[in-house]
């Protein structure tokens, strides 16, 4: 008899650990999902120069489209991304003073006639082969001029307010009045700077 209520303990005990084994590969499996699969921005750079009189700004951001982003592309639907970079000087008696403020919009793409990606930056607009080479365009700037050194007072404190995301506000409407995967159009980094 207490052989037997050994013998079913531990095959509770062994069903036991099989339901935490299995419980551990689901989890594991979840955390080992493709990284295309997440959908993920990382601010890789963000730096300011002080050159030819004025400040600089350098930024490079790290993106993987959500698939229903992807999938809005290939069937034609154009995508906004927009990088605003403020420049502030704190105040100790007030709110900080805007010093300067700067805003670049791009427009991707894709053109299925000539099977390739279109991004534009204003009235200037270039191809690329693949939706990297686009990405590549789009997720990066170098010397973007931000303020003129003249500007800038050697006494004060300033602070950079940065932010790069995709413009669900220039998405058509049905798609930004909650369609299923709408939530994944928001993709977007924020970060402040304090200027040295």
């Amino acid at each position: 008899m207490a052989d037997a209520r050994t013998r079913g303990g531990g095959a509770r005990g062994q069903a036991s650990r099989r339901q935490a084994l299995i419980l551990a590969a689901g989890l594991l499996a979840g955390l080992a999902l493709p990284r295309r699969a997440r959908a993920a921005v990382e601010l890789t750079t963000l730096q300011l120069v002080r050159s030819e009189g004025a400040l600089l700004l350098d930024f490079a951001v790290q993106v993987n489209l959500p698939r229903a982003v992807e999938e809005a592309l290939q069937r034609g639907v154009p995508i906004y991304f927009t990088a605003q970079a403020t420049l502030l000087r704190s105040r100790w008696y007030w709110r900080d003073e805007r010093v300067a403020r700067v805003h670049r919009s791009w427009r991707l793409a894709y053109q299925p006639l000539t099977n390739s990606w279109r991004v534009g930056l204003g009235a200037l607009s270039q191809n690329a082969a693949t939706l990297a080479e686009a990405l590549a365009v789009v997720t990066r700037a170098s010397q973007w001029r931000l303020a003129e050194l003249a500007q800038l007072d050697p006494e004060s404190r300033y602070m950079l307010d940065f932010s790069w995301r995709l413009d669900t506000s220039q998405l058509p409407g049905p798609m930004s009045i909650g369609l299923p995967g709408a939530n994944e159009f928001a993709l977007g980094v924020e970060r402040t700077l304090r200027v040295e």
